[in-house]
């Protein structure tokens, strides 16, 4: 058993060890707090005459292997802090902007060409099965599609003198209740195949 006041002042030692360890000023400071504690609850262990710095080091670093080896076996491996700072989000102004406009123009298609986008672009059909549900030839699936796609690109992006999609967001405010196409997939929808 040892005097509370000898360990007291041996934590000068401890701390300075600690930091040798962690290579940081508040690790050093829990991992010189936690060998006191083990220190105090495990007096009885001590040998009087022996040195009480070798004794509470080795229990010291004893703490410090069994938290390293608890960090790299759980931590390391899941731990979600590293991906976390790395992730990033981009800023989405613009897919709403887009998303909007691409919206406001879909509602100056007629139904016949949104119908078909819709279905190709935004469904991802296939032109045979688009036939079958439409009952309607292959050939006329292509030459509507193409004419949708004209269509949409004239009103996405009109000369300066054409003043359509302007008057589109007048007619069609921005609740209408046409379904919610991602800029990605009209962008698909404006290219030809």
């Amino acid at each position: 058993m040892f005097v509370k006041t000898a360990l007291i002042a041996e934590t000068g030692k401890l701390q300075k060890f600690a930091f040798r360890l962690t290579r940081n000023k508040d690790d050093a400071d829990d991992l010189v707090q936690s060998t006191c504690l083990r220190a105090l609850e495990k007096s009885s262990h001590f040998e009087p005459g022996t040195n009480l710095f070798s004794w509470t080091s080795k229990i010291m670093f004893n703490l410090f292997v069994s938290g390293y080896r608890r960090r790299v076996k759980y931590e390391s491996s899941s731990d979600p802090q590293p991906y976390l700072d790395m992730a990033s989000t981009a800023p989405e102004q613009e897919g709403v902007t887009e998303l909007s406009q691409v919206k406001l123009a879909m509602a100056g298609l007629s139904p016949d060409h949104r119908e078909i986008i819709i279905l190709i672009c935004v469904k991802g059909m296939r032109y045979s099965e688009v036939s079958e549900v439409l009952n309607i030839p292959i050939g006329t699936v292509r030459s509507r599609l193409a004419r949708a796609r004209e269509h949409l690109q004239t009103i996405m992006s009109p000369p300066p003198n054409n003043n359509k999609l302007q008057r589109l967001q007048a007619a069609h405010p921005a609740n209408t209740n046409m379904p919610v196409i991602p800029a990605y997939i009209a962008s698909r929808a404006l290219q030809s195949r």
